[in-house]
This record gives C-alpha cells, sequence and structure tokens, in this order.
C-alpha cells in the first residue's frame, strides 16, 4: 500500500473510533462541495482537536482568521463555554454567506459572528472583541506573520494561537525554496522562536489532507 493510501486509512481508522459520523458535518461539507469551494478544509480529526483544545483551556471567546464554509468553525463553536462565542473572518463574501447559511442549519447561528473583508482589515477593529482565548489561523499563507502578529496583540496571558498548513509538503525546511506560502510560514516559525510572549512548537502530521502540519503557541505574558 502507498503512503498516501496508509494516510488515509490510519485517519478513516481514527475517525471512527474516535470522532464519529456527524450529519450537520456531512452537510456542511455537501453544502461546501455543491458550492464549488476548494477541499480545503480542516479533516475531520483536527477539527476534532481543534475542539479539543479549546475545550481544555474553556475557551469562552475564539477568533478564527479563515472561515470557508465554517467546518472548523463549527467544531469550535460547539467547544465553547455556554456564554462563548466565536468572531470568524472571511474574506469572500460568497463564502462568508454559506457559512452563514450553514451556522443557522447547524444551530450555532447565536454564537458566531462572521465579519467579512481582508483579514488585515478586520484584524484592526476587534480590540472590544477580544481578549481571545483562542485564535485558530487558517488563511492565506503569505499573510501568516501579520495574522500571528494580530493575534498576540488580541490574546491574554494563557491564550492559544494554532497555525495551519505550516509544513508545505517539508518545503517548509528549504530555506531556498522562493514560493511565497513557503517564505511566509518560514517567517511565521522564526516569528514564534523570536517572540518572547510566546511559547510554542510545531508539529508534522500526515492523512487526507496529504503531507503538512501546524503550529501551536501560547501566550505567556
Amino acid at each position: 500500500m502507498a503512503d498516501e493510501q496508509r494516510w488515509h486509512a490510519v485517519d478513516d481508522y481514527f475517525d471512527g473510533r474516535l470522532v464519529g459520523h456527524d450529519e450537520v458535518l456531512d452537510d456542511l461539507q455537501r453544502a461546501a462541495d455543491r458550492a464549488g469551494l476548494p477541499p480545503i478544509s480542516v479533516a475531520a480529526n483536527q477539527g476534532k482537536l481543534l475542539h479539543l483544545l479549546a475545550r481544555m483551556i474553556g475557551a469562552r471567546r475564539v477568533l478564527e482568521i479563515g472561515t470557508l464554509a465554517g467546518y472548523s468553525t463549527v467544531w469550535l463553536a460547539r467547544a465553547l463555554t455556554s456564554d462563548g462565542r466565536v468572531v470568524t473572518i472571511e474574506a469572500e463574501p460568497s463564502y462568508a454567506e454559506l457559512a452563514r447559511a450553514n451556522f443557522g442549519r447547524a444551530g450555532l447561528a447565536g454564537r458566531i459572528d462572521v465579519r467579512v473583508g481582508a483579514a488585515l482589515d478586520v484584524l484592526p477593529t476587534l480590540g472590544a472583541d477580544g481578549p481571545f482565548d483562542l485564535t485558530f489561523v487558517d488563511a492565506d499563507k503569505v499573510n501568516n506573520p501579520h495574522y500571528v502578529r494580530h493575534a498576540v496583540r488580541l490574546s491574554r496571558p494563557g491564550s492559544l494561537i494554532v497555525v495551519d498548513n505550516v509544513v508545505r509538503r517539508g518545503a517548509v525546511a528549504d530555506a531556498t525554496d522562493p514560493d511565497p506560502s513557503v517564505r511566509g510560514s518560514r517567517e511565521v516559525i522564526e516569528l514564534l522562536a523570536a517572540e518572547p510572549r510566546l511559547d510554542a512548537t510545531a508539529v508534522q502530521t500526515v492523512g487526507t489532507k496529504g503531507w503538512d502540519g501546524l503550529a501551536l503557541a501560547l501566550v505567556t505574558d
């Protein structure tokens, strides 16, 4: 069996035992497919990971940069405390419209605030909405360093920042790679290493989404 087939088989096994079937999330994915959205949302086990991380820290306010159809948003919103809220930013108006419809069908419309616009325009306006207990960064990789800087500003000691897609099929280790997304990912790692208010790590992942990984940073000050 080829490596990628094994990765899929392992994810399927984990999903079947630890994540389970969820008709609401399945409907959301089908709606995204019908609308022609790119298949770049997190995998089911990764969504469950975000959910558990939010629960572990008792998250009340969550910031998400990059909504797409709202798959990861639903996972995060379900983890919130009873008075919690997710603010999610989406640059593409049609994606935001679909996400709002998905949140309504999921019974979560009252707990999710969709802000439409370029994240670098929206983020400076969120001061009154924070501090955020958890920020999930899953948007264009070129601007990830800027997003992380805003996330730190909008956090508090004890907040968690999660940055998706930092491995880029291993290209992140190549300092000569000219791809802007790879360069953005390398800049994020260097930022996490240099920022004295953060304690961070990064992990590689393989599975239904291929070879990639994520970075996690704890805001310490």
